[in-house]
C-alpha cells in the first residue's frame, strides 16, 4: 500500500499558538534535530537553548554562551541607539525635544496644598523622554555576543523566535522587507516571544539613562560623570528612572519655560511666571506668578461663579453619559439582530452539511465492503512475507494460527474532530475529541453511542477510570469527574497551568501529567496530595502498575514508588521524547518521536532491543494477552497499527484502515479500539 505524506492537526500546538501560552517553553509537540529534516512536515520545529513549545518540541542542544566581549577603548559604549517610527534618531539629554500640551493647573498649587494635578498630568512630568530614550542602554559589563541580534548587530530588543528556529529583535523581523533569515535564507515569520533570552538580558546591569550622554561619534552613548551614577537591572530600570532626580521634565505651567532637571523643578515653580488661572478653561487669560495668581483670584469674575459652573459641568457630564448608554444599547440591539441572522444562516448550512455527511457515510460503507475483500488478500501476502523472512534468518517459530490474525470488525462514527484519547469500563468505551466532547459507546450489544458528555472548553486530551468514576483532562487545563452510572458531571478542578496531557490511576490515587510536573490527587475527594517534579519537559505518557508509576518525558523514563512517591529508577533514551509507555509481565516498552520502540527487561532495567518498523511517531501502545502469548499493539503517525510478539520481538501484523494518524488505543475483552485523526474509532479482533 502506497505511503502518503500528509500533515496532521496538533491540538496542543494549536492551543499554544492561539493563547500565546509560552511561559515556560514553546514547541510543536515534538522536535527536529539540527541538520536533519523533520519526518512529518508541519509537525516539528528545530529547538534552541531558549525555547521549546507546549507540546511537541524539546531542547536538543543548549547554545554555548560566549561571554568574551571587549570594551571599546577609552569609554563605556552602549549597544543600541533610539530611533522613532520614521527612522529619525531621537534626541538625547540636553538636546531639544517636543513640548507637551499645556496643563490646566500649575504645579505650584500642589506645593501650596491646593487641588492636586490629575494622574495623567503627573505621569507626563515623571515620564518625559521615557518613551523617546527607551533604547538607551549603557551596560556596566559588556554583554555576551550570543545576546546580539544578527540583523541589527545590537543587543536583542523584544527577542522573538522565527519559523526557522533563530532569534531576532521583533522590530528587525517586522521591518525586514525580504522576509528571509540572513543565516539560512529561509522565509521567516514570528512564532513566539523568546522569554528566556528576554529574562537573561533583563538580569544585566546598566547605567541609568539619565546619567548617559551622546558620545562624540553621534551613534553611541557613554557615562556622564555630572549626571546620575546609579546602576540598575534592565528589567527593573523603570522603577528607578521614573523617579530619578536627573530626569529632564517640563514645567507644568509650560508656555515658554525651558526643560529642567526634576531636582530643580521645585525651586523653579516658586519663581515661575507662567502660572495660569484655574478658570482659564472658561476663557480667563490671566498668566503670572503664584503670588500674582492669589491676588487675581480675589477679583476674577469667574471665581464667584465657580460653584455654578461646576454644577453645569456635572449636568453636561451626566447627559453625555446618558447618551453613551443609549448608544451602547442601540449597538447591542444591532449586534443581537446580526447574530440572530447569522445563526439562522448557520442552521440552514448545518442541515445541508448533515445531509451531505449521511450520503458520504453510505458511500463509505460500500467502500469498506470492497476494502475488506482486498485486505484479506493483503494479509495473506504479509503473513507469507513474514514467514519467508524468518526462515531466511533460521529462526524457529511456532505453527501459524490464522485465528490470531486481527481484522477490523467495525467503525464508530460520530465525533466532529480528531479522537485523541480512549478508555474502557466494562461494556462502555469512552472517547475524547477535538470537538470538546466525550462520547460513550456500547461495546456489548448494539455498538452505538449512548451519550455525548459536554463540559470542557478545550480539546479532550486524556481519559481514565477509577472505581465508578471517569476522569477527563483537557486543553483547558481542567480535570472533570463524571459518574459512570448516570454519565453526569460531578466535579471540575483547575488542575494545571498548562494542558493536561495524560491521566492514570492506582491505589485510589489519580495522576495527571502536564508541563514538567505530575500531580497526585485523591481519587475520591480530588484534593492535591503531592506534585512530582524533576521532569525536563512535557509529560505525555503515564502508566501505573501495582507498585510503581512510570512517567515519560524528553529522553527520560522515571519510575516512582507508589507508597513513597519517590523516584526509584531512571531509564534514559536517545530517540527524542517519550510519547507512549506500556508495561508487560517481563518488559517495559516506550514509543518515541523517532519512530522506534525501546524494550527494557523489567527486572534488570537493561535495554533488550529496539523495535523498528513505523515511519512516524509512536503515539500509543496497548498490551493484550492471548493464547499464543503476549502481544503489544502500537499506534503511529503513519496511520498504521502494528502487532508485536513479545516472545520473539517481531512484528506479526500491520493493520491499515485509518485515513489519518492513529492517536490512541484501548483494550477490552480481547478487542482493540483505535482512535484516529480521521474522527473515527475502529474495532479490531
Amino acid at each position: 500500500m502506497a505511503q502518503q505524506n500528509f500533515q496532521e492537526y496538533d491540538p496542543l500546538d494549536d492551543y499554544a499558538r492561539r493563547t500565546n501560552s509560552y511561559r515556560y517553553f514553546s514547541s510543536n509537540y515534538g522536535e527536529n534535530h539540527p541538520g536533519t529534516q523533520a519526518t512529518h512536515p508541519g509537525n516539528e520545529e528545530s529547538s534552541s537553548s531558549c525555547n521549546s513549545s507546549p507540546v511537541r518540541n524539546e531542547n536538543r542542544n543548549s547554545q554555548l554562551m560566549n561571554n568574551s566581549m571587549a570594551l571599546q577603548e577609552g569609554k563605556m559604549v552602549t549597544h543600541q541607539v533610539s530611533y522613532n517610527d520614521t527612522g529619525q534618531r531621537l534626541p538625547g539629554f540636553g538636546e531639544p525635544s517636543p513640548r507637551l500640551a499645556d496643563s490646566a493647573m500649575g504645579f505650584g498649587d500642589v506645593l501650596q496644598n491646593r487641588a492636586p494635578m490629575s494622574p495623567s498630568h503627573r505621569k507626563s512630568l515623571t515620564s518625559l523622554h521615557h518613551s523617546e530614550t527607551e533604547d538607551i542602554m549603557v551596560f556596566v559589563e559588556p554583554p555576551s555576543k550570543s545576546l546580539f541580534c544578527k540583523m541589527c548587530n545590537k543587543v536583542y530588543k523584544d527577542p522573538v523566535m522565527v519559523t526557522c528556529g533563530h532569534s531576532y529583535c521583533k522590530r528587525c523581523v517586522t521591518r525586514q522587507s525580504e522576509g528571509t533569515c540572513p543565516i539560512d535564507n529561509q522565509t521567516i515569520a514570528v512564532v513566539v516571544a523568546n522569554i528566556a533570552v528576554s529574562e537573561q538580558i533583563g538580569e544585566m546591569f546598566i547605567h541609568c539613562r539619565h546619567g548617559c550622554r551622546l558620545s562624540e561619534d553621534g551613534q553611541t552613548y557613554e557615562l556622564d560623570p555630572t549626571r546620575c551614577q546609579a546602576t540598575v537591572k534592565v528589567a527593573t530600570r523603570g522603577e528607578h528612572e521614573e523617579g530619578c532626580d536627573y530626569m529632564m521634565v517640563e514645567c507644568p505651567n509650560h508656555a515658554g519655560c525651558p526643560q529642567l532637571l526634576r531636582k530643580d523643578l521645585e525651586d523653579h515653580i516658586k519663581t515661575c511666571c507662567n502660572v495660569k488661572c484655574p478658570h482659564h478653561k472658561y476663557s480667563c487669560e490671566f498668566t503670572g506668578t503664584q503670588e500674582e495668581l492669589n491676588i487675581h483670584l480675589k477679583m476674577c469674575k469667574y471665581e464667584g461663579m465657580k460653584d455654578f459652573l461646576g454644577h453645569m459641568e456635572e449636568k453636561v457630564g451626566e447627559l453625555q453619559e446618558s447618551l453613551e448608554e443609549k448608544d451602547q444599547e442601540i449597538n447591542f440591539l444591532r449586534s443581537m439582530l446580526g447574530k440572530l441572522s447569522e445563526r439562522l444562516e448557520n442552521l440552514e448550512k448545518t442541515a445541508e452539511i448533515k445531509l451531505e455527511i449521511i450520503e458520504r457515510n453510505q458511500s463509505n460503507l460500500l467502500n469498506e465492503v470492497v476494502e475488506n475483500r482486498k485486505e484479506r488478500a493483503l494479509l495473506m501476502n504479509e503473513v507469507a512475507h513474514i514467514t519467508s523472512a524468518l526462515n531466511e534468518r533460521n529462526t524457529v517459530i511456532g505453527v501459524y494460527d490464522p485465528q490470531q490474525m486481527f481484522r477490523c470488525r467495525g467503525t464508530f462514527v460520530g465525533h466532529q474532530g480528531p479522537v485523541w484519547c480512549l478508555t474502557e469500563y466494562g461494556e462502555f468505551l469512552f472517547s475524547g475529541s477535538s470537538d470538546k466532547t466525550i462520547k460513550v459507546w456500547d461495546t456489548g450489544n448494539n455498538y452505538r453511542c449512548l451519550k455525548t458528555m459536554e463540559g470542557h472548553t478545550g480539546i479532550v486530551l486524556a481519559l481514565c477510570t477509577c472505581g465508578n468514576k471517569l476522569y477527563s483532562g483537557s486543553q483547558d487545563c481542567r480535570i472533570m469527574v463524571w459518574n459512570i452510572e448516570n454519565f453526569e458531571k460531578e466535579k471540575s478542578v483547575e488542575a494545571h497551568e498548562n494542558p493536561v496531557c495524560t491521566l492514570t490511576s492506582a491505589k485510589n490515587m489519580l495522576f495527571s501529567g502536564s508541563l514538567k510536573v505530575v500531580k497526585v490527587w485523591d481519587a475520591q475527594t480530588m484534593e492535591l496530595k503531592k506534585e512530582l517534579t524533576g521532569m525536563n519537559h512535557w509529560v505525555r505518557a503515564l502508566v501505573a502498575t501495582q507498585n510503581y508509576l512510570y512517567s515519560g518525558s524528553y529522553q527520560t523514563i522515571k519510575i516512582w514508588d507508589l507508597d513513597s512517591l519517590e523516584v526509584v529508577h531512571n531509564l534514559e533514551t536517545s530517540e527524542g521524547s517519550v510519547y507512549s509507555l506500556a508495561v508487560t509481565t517481563h518488559h517495559i516498552l516506550c514509543g518515541t518521536y523517532e519512530n522506534v520502540i525501546h524494550v527494557w527487561e523489567l527486572s534488570s532495567k537493561e535495554l533488550v532491543v529496539t523495535l523498528k518498523g513505523h515511519t512516524g511517531t509512536v503515539y500509543s501502545m496497548a498490551v493484550l494477552h492471548t493464547s499464543s502469548g503476549t502481544k503489544v499493539f502500537s499506534a503511529s503517525y503513519d496511520r498504521s497499527l502494528r502487532v508485536w510478539s513479545m516472545d520473539n520481538m517481531i512484528c506479526t501484523q500491520t493493520l491499515l484502515r485509518h485515513q489519518g494518524s492513529v492517536a490512541c488505543l484501548a483494550v477490552s475483552r480481547g478487542r482493540i479500539f483505535s482512535g484516529s485523526v480521521d474522527s473515527t474509532v475502529k474495532v479490531w479482533q
